[in-house]
């Protein structure tokens, strides 16, 4: 199968889709990350811890995750195997051109992993090697130059979507256990991402929980590896880049988001994407 070099930006530069193959013998450090697309990562080798919105997932080869434009995540990959796993982002307008050729809502998985907190998809075997299968065309598909391969490699991904979404309702239950959670803290990420306009300081987070401030404190940074506070500031800011990427004018999307003071609003948008809100929302 052909391998790509190992894109760290996490920075969308096709229109549709990209499809990445990568390898590494020595693991990478990759942050904590987010990014306003959708995101299949099937992994293949490694020795890989996934986290993702404050749950752990200890992955086999052939495990999928799916995670959206909201989610917070990173791979805690230990060295002894090499890391490989292909990575395919999806944009928005990919998944309206399939909805209005097909009648089909192929985010539908996505959507339902969100709301359940749950985005670990274990295939069979045998659903494991057409999959990989499916990859290999669409690798050899895009790097071809014969006629019809740009709609050669958007069939093969169509097919691939078709057959991730029928593994993700057919998961067996379990793979929960390969999977590392706090309910408490599970709990606190429910309410802070739906009451992100709201006061929510470490002062009354633990009060309304009824847990001490050091217990949530720490257990938030040991389930999350962020900090309280550095959690909802990404959150918040996500928050507003997916309403500026929607059309919201800058300062909706500052108010909307728990941000009081509009100059720390842009300061902390442009430390976190690279960018000014007003140029983000622009394009």
């Amino acid at each position: 199968m052909y391998k790509e070099r190992f894109n760290p930006s996490q920075i969308m530069t096709e229109r549709y889709y990209e499809f990445h193959h990568s390898y590494n013998e020595v693991p990478p450090v990759v942050e904590f990350h987010q990014h306003p697309f959708y995101e299949i990562f099937f992994f293949l080798s490694g020795n890989v811890t996934y986290i993702i919105e404050g749950r752990s997932y200890k992955l086999r080869p052939g495990d999928i995750l799916l995670t959206s434009s909201s989610d917070i995540h990173r791979p805690d990959i230990r060295p002894g195997r090499p890391y490989e796993r292909i990575v395919i982002w999806l944009a928005d307008d990919f998944f309206e051109r399939l909805q209005d050729f097909f009648d089909e809502d192929f985010t539908a998985c996505f959507t339902d992993a969100a709301l359940k907190d749950y985005r670990l998809i274990r295939p069979d075997s045998q659903n494991i090697a057409h999959l990989k299968q499916l990859c290999d065309e669409m690798s050899k598909a895009r790097h071809s130059r014969e006629m019809g391969s740009q709609a050669l490699t958007s069939a093969y991904l169509t097919e691939f979507l078709v057959y991730v979404s029928r593994a993700y309702y057919d998961a067996p239950d379990s793979v929960k256990n390969d999977i590392t959670e706090n309910e408490k803290i599970n709990q606190v990420i429910t309410y802070i991402n739906e009451n992100l306009t709201e006061e929510l300081s470490l002062d009354q987070l633990a009060a309304g929980f009824y847990i001490s401030k050091y217990y949530l404190s720490r257990q938030f940074k040991q389930f999350t590896g962020l900090s309280l506070y550095q959690y909802i500031m990404k959150k918040r800011l996500i928050s507003a880049r997916n309403m500026l990427k929607a059309g919201s004018p800058v300062m909706d999307a500052c108010l909307c988001c728990g941000f009081s003071d509009y100059s720390n609003f842009l300061k902390a948008f442009k430390r976190e994407f690279g960018q000014n809100p007003s140029k983000y929302s622009r394009g």
